[in-house]
């Protein structure tokens, strides 16, 4: 099922990410609406696996992702921008390695000039879409597709990114801790992801805003590890002077024209 959330839905996302928790009687004196109002609304977000409730109010799921068809809708325009970003850097031709993810299906949905690449993924929803472009080559590997996300997880999908040495590595992440450290849900996510990083030439991280702080809690990596990141605004200043002395390039899409 494909949910489609509202404006003041994605409002209340927003604040709860930001907040933590926060009750219903708040969200309604915010809007300027009824409580009835609002539980629809936040019923809504919850049965989408967007919010989880708690007493009085709602706050972010702790141990689980979001469901993919959520993903898709939030930050939707930060993700076609970072998405039009990274395919600006890609030519025809090349080789790229991609992992799961709402960001990285943006980026290569916005691969439209590029002719002959060979895609190599674990993400079926990347997978199809590439198959409909002329000239292009899509591998994916074996194993059993994982419910809702259609992604493939497990040793075997490891094994498969290191059989090649790829142009490009993309990858987004469940979320960057405060020293930078990169987060995902589970460890098979990490390690599918880690794998990618260690075979391809140029590694680069897609992520918005959203994934500071936000959280995951298996860790795997750091984004000082990548060549480039992209992102669709400014990076906490402690990380932007790590990747700085690291040697990190930066792409901020709201700086760009």
């Amino acid at each position: 099922m494909t949910f489609t959330f509202s404006d003041r839905q994605r409002q209340i996302l927003d604040e709860v990410r930001r907040a933590g928790q926060v009750s219903i009687e708040s969200f309604a004196q915010i809007f300027g609406v009824s409580p009835q109002t609002i539980r629809r609304d936040v019923n809504e977000l919850c049965a989408a696996g967007a919010l989880r409730r708690v007493h009085g109010g709602v706050e972010m799921p702790q141990s689980e992702n979001l469901l993919y068809s959520s993903r898709r809708t939030l930050n939707g325009v930060a993700k076609r921008k970072i998405g039009a970003a990274f395919a600006a850097r890609i030519p025809s031709g090349a080789s790229l390695s991609v992992s799961i993810g709402t960001s990285p299906e943006y980026a290569i949905g916005a691969l439209e000039a590029q002719s002959d690449l060979m895609v190599l993924t674990n993400n079926l929803n990347i997978a199809l879409s590439a198959c409909e472009r002329e000239g292009w080559t899509v591998r994916v590997p074996e194993g059993a597709v994982r419910a809702g996300d259609r992604d493939i997880l497990g040793p075997q999908v490891e094994e498969f990114f290191a059989r090649y040495q790829v142009d490009f590595g993309v990858f987004g992440v469940g979320g960057v801790a405060e020293d930078g450290t990169l987060l995902d849900f589970t460890e098979a996510e990490v390690a599918a992801r880690m794998a990618i990083l260690r075979n391809c030439r140029r590694s680069v991280l897609l992520l918005d805003r959203t994934k500071f702080g936000r959280p995951a809690h298996v860790r795997g990596g750091h984004m000082r590890e990548v060549d480039e990141v992209i992102c669709d605004g400014p990076l906490p200043a402690p990380i932007a002077a790590d990747l700085a002395a690291a040697g990190v390039t930066v792409s901020i899409t709201e700086d760009m024209q």
